[in-house]
Order: structure tokens, then sequence, then C-alpha cells
């Protein structure tokens, strides 16, 4: 079909418009959150704006290839991508839930629109990476590894100035991103303000599918789901052996508790975390146990609940169904659990010097709560208690920020790589780097550099 003279100008205004952004220009209002994405796909991929190519569509071999690692996960996400699916189905959206290439491994859509939407790619098997087709709510969402939504002209490729999409990431046991959950829809009239709505619908779904397969994945253990801080954000999965050791953590836990496998393969005890409530575990409840987790060292406590672990199935039940695997996350009910007093204490203002002191000094080294305990003279519990009093926060967050802080000095400062910096500050390497920088500041080392210079 011949294009008319003014959507040809639409497409070269916009082609225009990406390439100035991509070469350094400020980025107009709208166009920031997306503005590293476009140089990327313009500088490390070497895309054309103005390409009129149709994303590709996988053929039913290679898309069997492509769903078959992710079988257990398709499966156990059904039920969220159905209910997701039937809210936004009535605007004229589909579903996509992809693998962490960018490949649509399943799909919710009208048949009757199927033409469609494998016209414009938004269809099973359709390939949305970032390095294929610039960015985009998939692909971009793999890249950053967050919820993105990307509405219209927000697009780098001018044929896909039609769509809206929004992504979110689905981290998988280990922490790290094994799928994308995406809606999205093709409409020149959509406005941006109503297609946000469907971004924090997708949000809301892919943490339910995440905690699903979470829960399946350690069916056999003690669930322990804490509940965010009232600021909002997404919540703690623990998962607990019968010695309430930690032998899973969800990406937030690992984030928010400084776990990683090496730490998890050793048995971390629950206990070091949170003070020691035994009981928790000889309950006999079939059902959910509301708690609230005193944090160790501190006054500070957060709700949260208990799920004993599955009795064995029946080979014929369904584990999507089963009550051990629904989400529950969100429905921890804060406001019937009081928030424990606050204490008065803390270090003295010499023990405390000298533990910023040697902060300071040995940043870039491992540094553990008995290192620190040991130089003011104190047990690790006692020094962990009083140090929470004096900072208003736990001795491993003081030195995560403390390793951000420098972090954004040298960033600053210095023109050494990212993996440099998170050595010299003593994160294991850039991805522990980004992950808590991301977390802490909204954003990544790289943007941060590129926004100071």
């Amino acid at each position: 079909m011949e294009r008319s003279a003014s959507s040809l100008g639409t497409i070269v205004g916009h082609a225009e418009h990406v390439c100035s952004v991509a070469e350094g220009a400020t980025p107009p209002p709208g166009i920031e959150p997306v503005s590293s994405s476009w140089q990327r796909s313009a500088k490390k991929y070497g895309l054309d704006p103005i390409d009129s190519k149709a994303p590709r569509i996988l053929t039913p071999a290679e898309l069997k290839n492509s769903c078959e690692p992710l079988d257990k996960l398709i499966y156990i996400a059904q039920e969220e991508i159905d209910q997701l699916y039937e809210v936004v189905r009535e605007a004229g959206y589909t579903v996509l839930f992809c693998d962490s290439s960018g490949v649509a491994v399943a799909h919710r859509g009208e048949q009757m629109r199927a033409r469609e939407f494998q016209h414009w790619g938004t269809w099973l098997g359709g390939v949305w990476s970032e390095e294929v087709e610039g960015t985009n709510g998939i692909g971009t969402c793999i890249v950053d590894e967050r919820a993105v939504t990307v509405h219209r002209s927000q697009h780098f490729r001018s044929r896909h100035i039609n769509l809206s999409c929004s992504g979110a990431p689905v981290f998988g046991v280990d922490g790290q991103l094994i799928a994308v959950l995406d809606v999205s829809a093709i409409d020149p009239e959509l406005s941006e303000r109503g297609h946000a709505l469907t971004g924090a619908l997708t949000v809301r779904s892919a943490r339910a599918i995440e905690e699903r397969f979470f829960r399946e994945q350690f069916r056999r253990e003690w669930i322990v789901a804490v509940a965010p801080p009232e600021g909002g954000g997404a919540g703690m999965l623990l998962a607990i052996d019968g010695s309430q050791r930690i032998v899973g953590a969800n990406r937030v836990a690992r984030t928010s508790l400084m776990l990683d496998d090496r730490g998890l393969r050793a048995g971390i005890s629950l206990w070091s975390i949170f003070e020691r409530d035994i009981d928790l575990f000889r309950r006999q409840d079939r059902t959910d146990i509301a708690a609230r987790l005193l944090i160790a060292g501190s006054n500070d406590s957060r709700p949260a609940l208990v799920t004993r672990p599955d009795r064995p199935m029946h080979a014929s039940s369904n584990p999507t169904n089963n009550l051990h695997t629904r989400p529950r996350l969100g429905s921890i009910d804060i406001s019937t659990l009081q928030q424990a007093p606050q204490a008065h204490g803390g270090l003295s203002p010499r023990a405390m010097r000298r533990v910023r002191e040697y902060v300071e000094v040995h940043l870039g080294e491992s540094i553990d709560l008995s290192l620190l305990a040991g130089v003011v003279g104190l047990s690790v519990h006692h020094f962990a208690r009083q140090f929470k009093q004096s900072v208003g926060v736990t001795p491993h967050v003081y030195l995560i920020q403390k390793r951000i802080e420098r972090a954004q000095e040298m960033l600053v400062q210095t023109d050494l790589s990212l993996a440099e910096i998170a050595s010299a500050v003593g994160f294991f390497d850039q991805g522990h780097l980004a992950r808590h920088f991301r977390y802490m500041l909204g954003t990544t080392p790289r943007d941060f550099r590129w926004s100071q210079r």
C-alpha cells in the first residue's frame, strides 16, 4: 500500500527526531525515559529508525525450541496471563509473554485480528529484542531489567509509532530475568494516560507470576512472604528449610538482604536477619500464619505471611490451583499489625566515629558484621542493635549506601569502567553494583554518569 505524503512526513520527521537525540541532543519532555535506549539502538545496534521491515515471526519449529526451556513457567503463568487479558481485551490489547531474548512464547489476543497482529509482530513467535527492533516495551525492559512503558512516538522505529506497549520483568528464583509480560495495543488514538493504567496492571501480574513460580519451586519448604516498606515497592520471598535456614530468596530479598547463591549454599539462618521466633515453625496451621517479624538488632518489624511446606501432591492435581502456590504478597494487611515502638540509645559518638572511619578505609574490601562489631568491642547481636538505633538503618544497608555514594563520586570524577568501579567500592561485579544503584537511585550507573557530563 502506498503511503500518503502526510504519513511519509510523519515517518521522516520521527526518524530525524530519533537521530538527533541519539547523537546527543537534549531529549524533549516525554522522551527522556527512553533516550538511552534510542542511543543504544542507533549506536550499539546500528538500527535505522526509518526501516519499514516487519518484525520477525518465528517458525513453529523455532518457536518450539524457545518454548521448551520455559514450559513450566508458561504453565504456571497461564492463570495470571488469562486474568490480565480479561481486563485489557475490551480496549483492544494483546498480551505477550516473552522469554529473556524477546520472543513471544505465549499470546492472548482476538483471533479475528490475527492477521493484523501478525503484521505488527504482536503475535506468538514475534521477536521483540531491543537489538532487533530498537526501543520497545519488551526489548527495553529486558535490557534495563525494569518495568517499561513505550507509547507511540517513544518507539525507536518509525514503523511502530502507532503502537503502545508496557513490559514488566519476571525474575526467577535466582534473581535473574527470565521473562517479560507485555500488553500492547495498535491504536493511534490511545492516550498516554490511558495506556499508563495498563502498565500498573502488567507489573502487578508479573509480580504474581514471579511469586507463583517461586512458591512452586520451593513448595517443599516453608515460605515467608515479607511485606514491602510502607513507602511501596515489592515484597520479599524467602524459602526456609526445617532448620530455619534460608535456601531461596527472590530478587527483592537478595537485593535488600545482600544475599547471593554462595551465601545461600553456605546456609544463612533466618534468625541472623530477624529476631528468633521459633514458635512460628512449630505451628500446625494449614492456612497462612500472619506474623510480624522483628529485624535483628533493631526495633523495626515487617508484616509477614508464613506458609507451611506443601503436602505431597497427587499426580493428577493442578499446581496452579494449589493454595501453596497462589500469590499473596499483595494481600498482607499492614494496618492490622501495629508498628513496634522505637527505642532510644545507640553507639557512643566515639564508637560510631571508629566504625565510620573503618568503613571509609576498607570500603573496597569484604566487610562483615563481625568485623564491624570487633572494631568497637561488642558482640555481633548487641552491635547490630546499637548501630541501628544510632544510624536508623542496619549495618548492611549502611554499607550499601556508602558503597553507592563512593561509586557516584567515581562515576563523575574518573573514567574507570563500571567493572573497575564495582570492584573498587566492594561489590562482587558490575551487575551487583548496577542492581543496588538502580534500587537506591532509580537509575543505572551508566545513565547517572552520562547525566553528570
